[in-house]
């Protein structure tokens, strides 16, 4: 059978031919007459050239941006309400020539000429992150430092992780502070005077030394305390050749006429800045291609992904015997791991940088004299029930759905305070229902309602595009440079309410595109006030929280708001599968990844969106189980 390597897929020639042609003759000259006057050259509406996307020969190089225009056209944002519409026919064309692309079905593509140039450019192994680094030492050691405030800030590329490898990287500066939290570690734990310690760290102690309690000799106990530690820290089997080359850092100590103690402290240390610990180390063959994950790879992979911290015994034991490479297995295993307490890592990690709640607090924040009740405690409040919720959702094994709209979240005593809930409450968070209350979902949360406002008042465009982005995977383009904020269009507009001042952006065409997309979502919102507490009026005047999408769909407040977004269930879970992925991956995703992404939404689909599911699907997937060595 002929094929044609088109991005990294293989795809039948006949097929895409025919597909091409259907282009040509029905759907090319529909966009010549109902789109191009306003999406071409120079001028194009929105700087969205349609005409860059229309050669036949790329029409699949280019399908994702094909697949961002049916979206618009599905949800009837495109052609604008002042355009010449489509008919039911042309629209039914659109989409179906869109959603028939000629696509190769095996998700096992990376391998092809095409991907392995495109793999070349990026970091394939990568360093912990300090969250990372912090977890998997609480998981050696037996106590949380609390190491991560030590440790430089970590950045953040391909789909917005800090999980992306080439964001990672080691300077001086980087390895000074691993140098310096390892020796804390190790100081803290092997002090010369055991007795002054706190139980956490006796208790420690005496977990790092057991390993070497029966041993004949010190130097005999050193080793075996050194292969019991670093067989978990480098998350694989510690080889002989490599033990000897370790024992002589103990040796040089003793020789320095160390103690026993202040020797074991340097090898420790020694352990905690090693490559095999602070990367994650993956064995580069000679040959350049792609290649599976041995079990112990695939563990640390796993348990990165679900508890950024190393994999425990009984993952280890999965990979040393080989049972972890077969799906079924490693499916079980992360139910297992997901109903485990460290799986509120996806909740602190994940779920933060997918939201974009990492600043609340700390970036732009409330006014301190319009809203004094803001403080430290409010904004931690605020973040700890959205990692709760999210990771109820896959320790509970609920559908994804709940993330839009649930009759529950977890308050604790500040928060039920701030909600206005009656009942007993303390410093722990618990669930709490929500019938008969205007919340539920991602969407009402106050950690969302007080990070999308700014610090004086509420923000519909800022509330709106955070849907579009977060929610829905839309793209929202900056404004255009000439136009001012609100704030700085004079005095003529004070006495007006912020609903009418929006309407004065989309006054301007090229203002409109986006507004009318836009601030109908942050109306829906508008009944929380910039801290994301209840209210019916802003001074004295009551609150409209109708919106008017440009589909026509209708809606007036949070709960028929949130109908809108569960009715396009499957934009959003292909948005948060494709968030997760990345996240997974560490690295920006491609046309490489997108069957994973459709594969996952179809099992979702059939077994009604099952959180775990999410999780399982990419640890079975080609691209997380294999790896491509460059040269």
């Amino acid at each position: 059978m002929l094929v044609v390597v088109v991005t990294g897929a293989s795809v039948n020639a006949d097929d895409a031919e025919a597909w091409r042609t259907r282009f040509s003759q029905e759907i090319q000259p529909m966009l010549a007459q109902k789109c191009l006057d306003c999406h071409s050259e120079d001028d194009a509406s929105g700087e969205f050239d349609l005409t860059m996307y229309m050669r036949p020969d790329q029409l699949l190089e280019t399908i994702d941006v094909w697949e961002r225009i049916a979206r618009r056209v599905r949800n009837g944002e495109m052609p604008p309400a002042d355009s010449e519409a489509l008919t039911d026919d042309e629209r039914a064309a659109m989409l179906g020539w869109v959603d028939n692309a000629p696509r190769d079905e095996s998700c096992r593509q990376l391998a092809s000429d095409e991907s392995q140039r495109w793999y070349r450019g990026h970091v394939m192994s990568r360093r912990l992150t300090r969250f990372e680094y912090n977890h998997a030492v609480r998981d050696l050691i037996g106590v949380d430092f609390g190491l991560a405030n030590m440790l430089p800030s970590d950045g953040a590329g391909g789909e917005g992780f800090d999980t992306t490898g080439d964001s990672l990287f080691l300077s001086a500066i980087h390895f000074e502070r691993y140098l310096a939290a390892a020796d804390r570690v190790a100081g803290a734990v092997l002090s010369e005077d055991g007795n002054t310690q706190t139980p956490d760290l006796l208790m420690a102690r005496q977990r790092l030394l057991a390993p070497g309690q029966d041993c004949e000799s010190e130097e005999a106990a050193a080793e075996a305390i050194f292969v019991a530690l670093a067989s978990r820290a480098f998350r694989r089997e510690v080889v002989a050749d490599e033990r000897e080359r370790w024992m002589q850092w103990y040796r040089d100590a003793r020789g320095r006429d160390e103690d026993h103690l202040a020797a074991l402290r340097s090898l420790v240390t020694a352990v905690l800045v090693s490559p095999h610990f602070l990367f994650l180390v993956e064995v580069e063959p000679d040959e350049e291609g792609v290649r599976a994950l041995t079990g112990h790879e695939l563990a640390t992979r796993m348990a990165l992904l679900i508890w950024s911290s190393l994999p425990d015994q009984t993952l280890r034991e999965r990979a040393e015997d080989g049972s972890l490479l077969d799906p079924s297995v490693a499916r079980r295993e992360v139910r297992r791991m997901l109903a485990d307490p460290r799986s509120r890592a996806l909740g602190e990690r994940f779920a933060i940088q997918w939201l974009d709640l990492g600043s609340l607090g700390t970036g732009r924040r409330p006014d301190a004299e319009r809203f004094p009740e803001f403080d430290p405690e409010l904004a931690e409040a605020m973040r700890g029930e959205v990692i709760e919720f999210v990771v109820s959702m896959f320790r509970a094994d609920a559908s994804l759905l709940n993330l839009l709209d649930s009759n529950e979240t977890y308050v604790n005593a500040r928060l039920a305070e701030h909600y206005g809930l009656s009942g007993e409450f303390d410093d722990t968070f618990r669930q709490v229902s929500l019938d008969g209350l205007p919340r539920g979902g991602l969407t009402t949360m106050a950690a969302v309602l007080t990070n999308t406002s700014f610090p004086h008042r509420t923000s519909p465009v800022l509330r709106g595009g955070w849907l579009l982005e977060r929610i829905l995977g839309e793209r929202v383009p900056p404004p255009p440079a000439d136009v001012p904020a609100l704030e700085e269009e004079g005095q003529a507009l004070v006495s007006r309410s912020l609903r009418e001042r929006l309407e004065q952006h989309r006054l301007r065409a090229d203002c409109a595109t986006c507004h009318d997309r836009i601030d109908p979502l942050g109306f829906g919102l508008e009944n929380f006030d910039a801290i994301g507490r209840w209210r019916k009026d802003d001074g004295g005047v009551p609150i409209d929280a109708s919106g008017r999408l440009p589909s026509g769909e209708v809606f007036d407040g949070p709960e028929e708001l949130k109908q809108i977004l569960l009715a396009r269930r499957d934009q959003f879970v292909k948005h948060l599968t494709r968030q997760m992925l990345g996240y997974a991956l560490g690295r920006p995703l491609n046309r490489f990844d997108q069957c994973v992404i459709d594969d996952t939404l179809k099992a979702l689909q059939r077994q009604d969106y099952r959180a775990s599911l999410l999780i399982e699907e990419i640890v079975v997937s080609y691209p997380f189980q294999h790896r491509f060595i460059k040269k």
